[in-house]
């Protein structure tokens, strides 16, 4: 077990940059569409780590963070991923100053996947396992807390806090992944050895662990559009088609949330478990439905709590993957020594719907089933 440096342990966790998309959409605003993107083309990833070092230029401040989640999807477009996309989000997490790109621990979301094999563009251009070094720029040597496990899935722990990382696997035969031809394929999946994996640690976990669960998707039923059908929308024919939040390709039903394990579509065995074992986690995180910070859909806003678990969505610094423009956002989690209570703030990366910086109405405090300790 590592300790944090002070006392305090502050953790930023974002989601959902869509690199190649807000560039290539800015280009095409840029090109003829009625309204202008800022100055200059967006750089998602680049322009929230310069802000959270050193403040952004419409007034937002910096802020600290000991380590940052990645929550997915640094890859965008309809096509898959390619050498080109890697280049440019390598190039974008370079950008850090103050922390080495090892602070950030990062997933694999449905857009990142590569079908047929292995998720090869993840591995080597966001490359959780510093596999490949020389093109992702990730030394695992230099983790300022160690982790064990695979590509797919591995943990590390920071203080009593037990981090469970699983990526998406978008890459698995369609339709529980995306076709070999492109596509988004939003509904979430996970394989029975990363059920299995996640299920050991939980139950193996002593009484003290305070477990956070990470995951691109959200649980069904937990966040802002996390149920059937909510990501799409329903004509009077009775078909479905892109909606507000996600695409229909592959299984509509499950679009916004973790809807596979293995090929069982919406096995719901997470749901289960936890609803048989409430407080067995903590805190789930998830990103991958772009929203407003006030969103709310049948009731469920961002951060909703069931299960004795808190659930976060975390989404999205992209402003221009949706057809909506939301405002590129992230949240930021302050942990105190011997308290269970954790503060989470949401950060407004440009001014589109308020002002740069700390958006107070979606500031939370979410009590944890047993309090923090950095050693």
């Amino acid at each position: 077990m590592t300790k944090p440096a002070s006392d305090t342990f502050h953790l930023w966790v974002f989601s959902d940059a869509h690199v190649a998309t807000d560039k290539a959409v800015s280009a095409a605003i840029r090109n003829g569409m009625e309204f202008m993107p800022p100055a200059g083309y967006p750089e998602s990833l680049a322009s929230a780590l310069k802000q959270s070092e050193n403040g952004g230029e419409l007034g937002g401040p910096a802020f600290p963070w000991d380590v940052a989640l990645d929550l997915g999807d640094n890859a965008g477009l309809w096509d898959l991923p390619d050498d080109k996309q890697g280049r440019e989000v390598a190039r974008q997490f370079s950008v850090l100053r103050n922390h080495s790109r090892e602070h950030i621990y990062s997933i694999g979301g449905n857009h990142d996947a590569s079908p047929g094999r292995e998720n090869w563009w993840f591995r080597k251009w966001v490359d959780p396992m510093g596999e490949n070094t020389e093109n992702s720029g990730v030394d695992n040597s230099r983790r300022p807390y160690p982790i064990e496990g695979t590509w797919e899935r591995y943990s590390f722990k920071v203080g009593n806090i037990l981090f469970l990382m699983m990526s998406d696997r978008n890459d698995l035969p369609y339709p529980v992944g995306r076709r070999e031809t492109g596509g988004g394929s939003p509904a979430g999946a996970v394989t029975g050895d990363t059920w299995d994996w996640w299920r050991k640690h939980v139950e193996s976990a002593g009484d003290d662990t305070i477990i956070l669960s990470c995951h691109h998707h959200m649980l069904r039923e937990t966040t802002v559009a996390s149920g059937d059908f909510e990501g799409v929308s329903q004509y009077p024919d009775g078909s479905y088609r892109h909606g507000r939040y996600h695409g229909v390709d592959g299984v509509p039903e499950g679009a916004s949330y973790l809807y596979f394990v293995d090929d069982q579509p919406k096995a719901q065995r997470f749901e289960q478990y936890l609803d048989e074992h409430p407080g067995c986690i903590d805190i789930w995180l998830g990103g991958h439905t772009h929203t407003f910070p006030t969103d709310i859909v049948n009731g469920r806003s961002h951060v909703e709590r069931k299960w004795k678990t808190s659930f976060v969505n975390c989404a999205q610094l992209s402003k221009y993957h949706s057809f909506v423009t939301c405002p590129p956002m992230s949240r930021h989690f302050t942990f105190t020594a011997g308290s269970p209570l954790v503060r989470v703030r949401c950060y407004l990366h440009d001014d589109s719907h308020a002002a740069q910086g700390w958006y107070a109405p979606a500031e939370r405090v979410l009590e944890l089933n047993r309090p923090f300790f950095p050693s």
